[in-house]
């Protein structure tokens, strides 16, 4: 009987999760949902406000607008399925769903890689070459750039999960983890995975090591072009329009290097907290690091506050002019007076 059901081919997984660790699953539960909506709503505001403030229709915010929708789609392809194993007892999930989570949640890691990469772009041409900055990032530049990030990611995640999901799995279907990621996936295999490895090493070079080496290399002349100011407030201003695309790199491949470069331990009792950590780690960076972007752009930049508050005023004066039938209604900027009633109008005296 044994010997059937490890020939058996798997139809589903089990994610693990937290089930070694059940009170730590509602308070996750509640933790996690608030992060959830809070990606949800930053980063729609910050889509909401690239969009409609026509200040910043702008090379630099068409790719951290992309950057808030390629957040919110990761984290839905992810968390949803994290809270539902923190309430079910028996976390289940189809073999056909497995696949499908584990295309998006790689599409969009890879996507945003060579998107923030792209980014390092926009701003060494803006601060080490402003005079040419609209020839070279025109509009017929940048929508290729941002839509080839999107088709290199795609691609490579259509790659990676077609060889992980070809591979037989016959017995052990337990994914020690809250979603199906690429490598728990792979450990599952009873077969052998050298060509998935050797392809993700490429994978890796490619999506990892080629970005972080070009943003290293855009910095080190983006820094150097600074340096060469005069002025202390010129030097201020053009790090200041690059400060938070810096911060953004630096949390999120931070994050990806100490989540999968730190040594493991083999000590038994010592692996069982390192995989809890491991595991902590990746929700960090799958739930954190989306949360952190919307709030670093927003704080570290004037131009999108002053279209937050812009934004937030328009709406405000609106609902205003609705209210009190305010003849500009439709033309809500111009409406910022409530209307004078004719009795306060002061009669114009007859000679």
């Amino acid at each position: 009987m044994e010997s059937a059901n490890w020939t058996a081919s798997v139809t589903e997984f089990i994610l693990l999760g937290l089930s070694a660790h059940p009170k730590l699953e509602k308070m996750f539960f509640v933790l996690i949902l608030s992060m959830y909506l809070v990606i949800l709503l930053g980063n729609g505001v910050l889509i909401l406000v690239t969009i409609s403030d026509s200040h910043l229709h702008t090379p630099m915010y068409f790719f951290l607008g992309n950057l808030s929708f390629l957040d919110i789609c990761y984290t839905t392809s992810s968390v949803p399925l994290i809270l539902d194993s923190f309430l079910t007892p028996r976390k289940t999930i189809p073999f056909s769903a497995c696949a499908v989570q584990m295309f998006l949640s790689f599409a969009m890691g890879a996507t945003e890689c060579v998107l923030l990469g792209m980014m390092a772009f926009d701003r060494y041409v803006a601060i080490c070459n402003p005079l040419r900055y609209p020839v070279v990032m025109s509009k017929a530049a940048y929508l290729p750039m941002a839509a080839s990030s999107w088709a290199a990611g795609s691609v490579a995640s259509i790659v990676q999960t077609s060889l992980a999901m070809r591979l037989p799995f016959c017995g052990n279907n337990i994914i020690n983890h809250f979603t199906c990621e690429i490598l728990a996936v792979l450990k599952l295999a009873c077969a052998d995975i050298s060509n998935n490895v050797i392809s993700m090493g490429v994978t890796n070079v490619i999506f990892l090591g080629i970005p972080v080496l070009f943003i290293f290399v855009s910095y080190i002349f983006i820094l150097t072009t600074i340096l060469r100011i005069p002025s202390a407030e010129g030097r201020r201003k053009a790090f200041s329009t690059c400060s938070a695309h810096l911060t953004v790199v630096v949390v999120f491949y931070g994050t990806i290097l100490f989540m999968y470069g730190k040594p493991k331990s083999k000590d038994p009792l010592g692996a069982g907290k390192q995989d809890l950590s491991d595991k902590l780690i990746s929700l960090f960076y799958g739930v954190v690091t989306p949360m952190l972007n919307p709030i670093i752009y927003s704080l570290r930049n004037k131009d999108v506050k002053a279209a937050l508050r812009n934004l937030v005023s328009q709406k405000i004066f609106t609902q205003w002019c609705l209210e009190n039938r305010c003849p500009c209604s439709s033309v809500p900027i111009g409406c910022f007076h409530p209307p004078i009633s004719k009795e306060r109008v002061p009669q114009r005296r007859h000679m």
